[in-house]
């Protein structure tokens, strides 16, 4: 628990804990909704990101909402070097939402470059791995399926 809060920061706290205002300006709604400044919200989420009480502050997307209902992981075995040059390619794939590199432990388990792809449809998400591949075409890769997604929730500190 977070000593020394005020009020008005606990308030915030509780408001920032669940989905944020979908708005142009969340934090200026959050300042409203409070009786604080926007710079006050800012402020105090920089102070407890950079002081370690908060490890992470970031968005968590539901690409379901937005038509995007199909995705997969793929998993390619690649060189650091390699990793460090494919990566930024796919990483600016409109489909890709995430590249990044991860060295296995497990020798059976040579995959070291991840790949999240979306689309609107299987099909399309297919054919986004295709186009991936082309662009490395010695590349073993795994594709792997989501089968389900589990509830992604936030840990609620205040009420």
């Amino acid at each position: 628990m977070i000593s020394g809060l005020t009020a008005r920061e606990r308030a915030i706290l509780a408001i920032v804990q669940e989905d944020l205002p979908d708005s142009p300006a969340p934090y200026a709604d959050i300042a409203r909704e409070t009786g604080s400044t926007e710079a006050e919200v800012i402020g105090l989420l920089q102070r407890l990101k950079e002081s370690g009480v908060i490890r992470r502050f970031g968005a968590s997307i539901r690409h379901q909402r937005g038509g995007w209902n199909s995705n997969a992981m793929v998993a390619w075995v690649a060189t650091q070097a390699q990793a460090d040059q494919w990566g930024p390619v796919a990483a600016r794939h409109r489909h890709v939402s995430h590249a990044y590199f991860r060295p296995s432990r497990f020798p059976a388990w040579p995959y070291t470059l991840y790949t999240m792809v979306h689309g609107r449809t299987d099909a399309e998400c297919e054919a986004v791995v295709r186009e991936l591949a082309r662009n490395w075409p010695d590349a073993e890769y795994a594709v792997l399926r989501s089968i389900a997604e589990l509830k992604k929730t936030s840990m609620k500190y205040f009420s």
